[in-house]
């Protein structure tokens, strides 16, 4: 009864993590063909595994197990070099919505939900985690005009996302290895 009690938390807990804020929803008609490729990030709420990061970007391609690659570096200043980590992401429901489960660390998952994507040439994505401690706005380039940053706060914010402690990710020019 005890291993029935502790498989039954471990579970929830476990899929905790790739749920969403109640406010989130992931957009409908996502082309994860389209959205490989690489990723800037342009503004996020920070944690530990960020901290202290600039020039932040994210490189999506297919795995042969049908999941996606996911190859995240950024530049630490205070170290003065590239760090970077790989993990996988699968769909959480069906690959036409933006919902992933994405991994870093062996058999833990986090939430990794699209909730607005320019869905006419994929150059921008707002992006939740399992709950509204995680938020990052990605763009195609290392810049983005100012109506998309704009746009990224108001609705962050209509959805509960405490945008004054938004981090804009420093992309000025460095040169990667």
């Amino acid at each position: 009864m005890i291993r029935l009690a502790l498989l039954i938390a471990f579970t929830l807990l476990m899929s905790a993590c790739t749920g969403l804020p109640d406010s989130v929803k992931p957009v409908k008609e996502f082309e994860v063909k389209r959205y490989l490729g690489k990723w800037y990030e342009i503004a996020r709420l920070d944690h530990s595994f960020e901290s202290g990061l600039s020039h932040v970007n994210a490189n999506y391609s297919m795995r042969d197990d049908g999941g996606i690659r996911v190859i995240n570096r950024g530049y630490s200043t205070k170290e003065k070099r590239w760090q970077q980590v790989e993990g996988k992401a699968y769909f959480v429901d069906t690959p036409d919505k933006a919902h992933l489960k994405v991994s870093f660390f062996g058999p833990f998952y986090g939430s990794y939900a699209i909730f607005e994507l320019d869905h006419e040439s994929y150059q921008y994505a707002f992006v939740s985690g399992y709950n509204q401690s995680y938020l990052w706005l990605l763009a195609r380039t290392p810049v983005v005009e100012q109506k998309v940053v704009d746009r990224f706060i108001q609705l962050s914010t209509v959805l509960g996302f405490n945008t004054d402690k938004l981090i804009m990710v420093d992309q000025k020019s460095i040169t990667e290895p």
